[in-house]
């Protein structure tokens, strides 16, 4: 951890307080050279990372001092931006951390990919794989909304537990707690609808083999694979999107920043009005950024996890 001083700000900039970042399985893809949506963060740069905060000092038009933005603030206590790179939000809407989870990124990441990628019907079963992390319970929600019975996939009782009782899902499968291929074809006894991927790997392949014809799968993330990016693979049984007529669309929210109002439409009233549950799991301290990182590959966290290095609106 380095401790450098605040540099003057230019035309156009502004100053940031960060309250609290956001720890996100992408970050792995940021380190590497690995072709990516992004470009890799080079080493001995500020680390990648969404976060929130109150503007201290601005020479923009965009922002005055005392409002809040989002946007990537890099995992620090204080910045220097373009204000062109930020977005105002509304406290008075809500907490300022929710802006960094369910009405944030993840939020919108599963907001689009499933009412806009996967487009589920009344009937239609669904699976989502991570069910109870941040994007995964977003985008299990909104097909519940649509009338579909979902299928939820997480690790261990209480993350179960959490999708059955709180976010009202028809069935939960724990996939520390044996075979996930023969938990799906037990509680998918009519094939599988549509698929929202967060994990890849063994899961994706028992998926592929319980597919409806033309089913179709939204690839959101691949958490399994994230240790070995350029080592990644695919499923063993990938002849069944020939053999099954399957659609499989990967996307991230580069595809869909232009469409963020479209996503707080829904989100916002769906959090207000109880149609939509929103979990954080808050780590405190800067210091604490390694840690925090590593809990989300050991699944310890429960809900979107967050690192508060401020305070809190």
């Amino acid at each position: 951890m380095t401790h450098d001083e605040m540099r003057d700000l230019c035309d156009g900039e502004v100053g940031v307080a960060i309250h609290t970042i956001s720890i996100d399985p992408g970050m792995s893809g940021w380190i590497t050279d690995k072709r990516s949506y992004l470009p890799p963060v080079k080493p001995g740069g500020v680390m990648r990372a969404f976060g929130v905060g109150e503007v201290t000092e601005s020479k923009s038009d965009q922002f005055d001092v005392g409002e809040w933005v989002t946007g990537f603030t890099g995992v620090q206590t204080h910045g220097v931006y373009r204000a062109k790179n930020l977005r105002k939000i509304d406290t008075s809407l809500a907490p300022s951390n929710k802006f960094l989870s369910g009405l944030g990124m993840t939020g919108y990441t599963g907001y689009f990919g499933m009412s806009d990628l996967g487009r589920p019907k009344e009937g239609e079963t669904v699976v989502v794989s991570a069910a109870s992390g941040a994007v995964g319970s977003i985008a299990a929600q909104v097909a519940k909304g649509a009338g579909a019975r979902v299928v939820g996939i997480a690790g261990g009782p209480k993350k179960c537990a959490y999708l059955l009782d709180e976010l009202g899902l028809d069935k939960a499968i724990d996939y520390k707690a044996g075979n996930v291929g023969e938990a799906l074809a037990q509680a998918c006894p009519d094939e599988i609808d549509l698929y929202f991927d967060n994990v890849g790997g063994e899961t994706l392949e028992a998926v592929l083999g319980l597919m409806k014809y033309r089913g179709r799968i939204v690839v959101c993330g691949g958490i399994s694979q994230y240790g070995d990016f350029a080592g990644a693979r695919g499923p063993a049984n990938f002849m069944s999107v020939v053999t099954h007529s399957l659609t499989i669309r990967g996307y991230t929210m580069r595809d869909y920043m232009h469409r963020v109002p479209e996503a707080l439409e829904w989100l916002v009233p769906a959090w207000k009005d109880g149609r939509l549950k929103m979990r954080e799991h808050v780590v405190e301290g800067i210091e604490n950024f390694p840690d925090a990182y590593e809990m989300i590959f050991r699944g310890e966290n429960h809900g979107k996890l967050l690192l508060k290095v401020g305070d809190t609106r």
